[in-house]
C-alpha cells in the first residue's frame, strides 16, 4: 500500500515536472528578444485576420490587443500552461507579456494554441496595463466558439470591456478555458 502511494505521487510529480518542460517548447522560452515576440505577434495577427476576417474590424474597434502567438498548455491531474506576446496599442508593440496558468482537477492531455484579448474600452486597457499581475476572469467574452469556425460578435458581446479569440488549437485537451489565466509584464 506505502508504496503504491509513493508511486502515484512520483508519478504525479513526474507529470507536473513533464508538464513544465512541455510548456517551455516552442513557446519562446528560449527567444527572449522583443524582434522574435514581434514578429511572431505579426504572424499571428496575420493568421487570424485570414481566418476570421471579422476579427480585423474588431481590431479597429479596440483600444488595444493583448496577442500570445503561442500557449503550450498541458496536464495530468495537474497542470499548467506558459506563453509570451505583446500588447499593442495602435499596431505598435507597447508591452510584452507573459502568460501563466496552473490547474488541478480531472484533466489529461496537451494543447497548443494562440488567443488575442481585445479591450474595447480605455477603461479595461488602462486597468490591464496598471495590473502588476491581471488574471483573466469569468467576464472575458469569448467571440471565437470552441470549434474556432466563426466570429461571434454581436453587438451584446462589442459592449464587453474585454473580447477573447482563441484559435490555432493543435492537440488534444478537454477544459481549456482562459478563466484564472494570470497575465504578467516581462522585460524581453
Amino acid at each position: 500500500m506505502t508504496q503504491n502511494i509513493l508511486s502515484r505521487r512520483a508519478f504525479a510529480l513526474g507529470a507536473l515536472a513533464g508538464t513544465g518542460a512541455l510548456a517551455a517548447c516552442g513557446n519562446g522560452v528560449g527567444s527572449t528578444g522583443a524582434g522574435t515576440i514581434d514578429a511572431r505577434v505579426d504572424a499571428t495577427l496575420g493568421e487570424m485576420y485570414r481566418l476570421y476576417p471579422n476579427t480585423r474590424t474588431l481590431a479597429d474597434k479596440s483600444n488595444g490587443m493583448l496577442v500570445m502567438p503561442l500557449v503550450t498548455e498541458a496536464g495530468l491531474g495537474l497542470g499548467g500552461a506558459y506563453g509570451r506576446g505583446a500588447l499593442r496599442v495602435n499596431d505598435i508593440s507597447v508591452d510584452y507579456y507573459s502568460v501563466t496558468k496552473a490547474t488541478g482537477g480531472l484533466q489529461i492531455g496537451a494543447q497548443q494554441y494562440a488567443h488575442v484579448l481585445f479591450f474595447m474600452t480605455q477603461e479595461a486597457l488602462q486597468d490591464f496595463r496598471r495590473s502588476p499581475g491581471w488574471a483573466a476572469g469569468a467576464n472575458i467574452e469569448y467571440v471565437i466558439s470552441d470549434r474556432g469556425d466563426s466570429v461571434n460578435a454581436d453587438t451584446t458581446k462589442l459592449l464587453s470591456p474585454v473580447l477573447a479569440v482563441v484559435f490555432g488549437r493543435a492537440g488534444l485537451r478537454l477544459g481549456a478555458t482562459l478563466e484564472g489565466t494570470k497575465y504578467t509584464r516581462i522585460i524581453p
